[in-house]
């Protein structure tokens, strides 16, 4: 017995070696965290063999939990779902920083039931381990057996407890990687993105609306006689006219859009999965609220802007992604020519 037992825990051990050796691969090959999570919680999965397994991850902005990754029966429900501090299991390790191991949760005041109702099912074991980097708690990673099944014990939060580590370097790694990048493709004055994502950007969704048979339109635009304003209140004033153009930009676009400062006082908007016609109603209230709002408020009554612009649309209007900017480019300057402050499309 204590051979078979011994030759048990000997299996477990490598297995435990094999699947660190295979994560510590992932966090030097890739900076996709996606990939490296999904990668990390299939080791969970076949070291810890749970029911239910989640990892969540700590909203940076709200400080709420939400689900990145849930496998298991109801755990599509799962998604969209927040956890506030200190709620349920998950709530109370993330803020504590401490694992935690509860073997029947209906002995448990801190267990949550909303997330049972939601998944519909019956819980009765959960090991939850924070990720943590520099003091700050970046998640937490849990693992949920139903009733009928074994509790989990010290064993496996200890194991939970290393891959969560691999987990936290991933995240820490990644997110250091994403600040790097935005550092060479947001633009300091207005936020949005610069030119040189807008290129990179361009590329690729011209190649998936090929792909999936989508419409792309861009929006390419232009402050009208912004010179005067420099001229007449200086680069400061001028810059922070640019800053407020980006807010307004942030205020109307969708998830998916891309929000550019081309250069100057030129700005573009690329639009995937949109017509040309919903795409000349998007420059329309882009138009309308530039047109409405007070720039500079501390200056006497604020001042008043227009822009010109123009439209164009794949495949509608180009078939690549040169012809695309060109084509709006050259629509926006029709209307700079001749009446300012209006659109054309083409």
């Amino acid at each position: 017995m204590e051979a078979e037992e011994l030759l048990r825990e000997l299996k477990r051990n490598v297995d435990e070696l094999h699947a660190y050796n295979e994560i510590g691969k992932a966090l030097t090959s890739t900076l996709d965290i996606r990939e490296v999570l999904r990668l990390i919680m299939e080791k969970v999965g076949e070291l810890l063999q749970p029911t239910n397994w989640s990892l969540l991850l700590v909203d940076e902005i709200t400080g709420e939990l939400f689900f990145e990754v849930a496998v298991g029966p109801g755990s599509e429900s799962l998604q969209g779902l927040r956890i506030g501090a200190e709620e349920g299991i998950a709530g109370w390790v993330a803020s504590r920083k401490e694992s935690l191991l509860v073997a029947d949760v209906s002995q448990d005041e801190r267990f949550a039931s909303r997330f049972d109702e939601a998944t519909r099912f019956s819980t009765s074991s959960i090991a939850a381990v924070p990720m943590r980097s520099k003091g700050r708690t970046l998640g937490v990673i849990e693992l949920v057996n139903g009733r009928g099944q074994p509790p989990f014990d010290e064993a496996d939060v200890r194991v939970l407890g290393s891959i969560a580590d691999f987990a936290a370097i991933a995240l820490e790694n990644a997110r250091n990687y994403r600040r790097v990048e935005e550092l060479t493709i947001i633009d300091e004055h207005t936020g949005l993105y610069n030119a040189r994502h807008l290129l990179r950007s361009l590329d690729a969704e011209i190649l998936r609306a090929r792909r999936f048979g989508h419409d792309l339109s861009l929006v390419f635009f232009d402050l009208d006689r912004f010179k005067q304003v420099n001229d007449r209140h200086g680069h400061q004033a001028g810059s922070a006219i640019l800053r407020e153009c980006g807010e307004e930009l942030l205020q109307v676009i969708r998830p998916a859009d891309i929000a550019i400062r081309y250069g100057g006082d030129e700005f573009v908007c690329l639009l995937p999965e949109t017509t040309s016609a919903e795409a000349l109603a998007f420059a329309e209230r882009v138009r309308e609220r530039f047109k409405a709002r007070a720039f500079l408020e501390s200056e006497a009554g604020g001042l008043r802007l227009t822009a010109s612009f123009g439209v164009a649309s794949f495949p509608e209007h180009a078939a690549d992604a040169d012809e695309l900017l060109r084509r709006a480019d050259l629509a926006m300057y029709r209307v700079k020519g001749s009446t300012r402050d209006g659109i054309q499309v083409g």
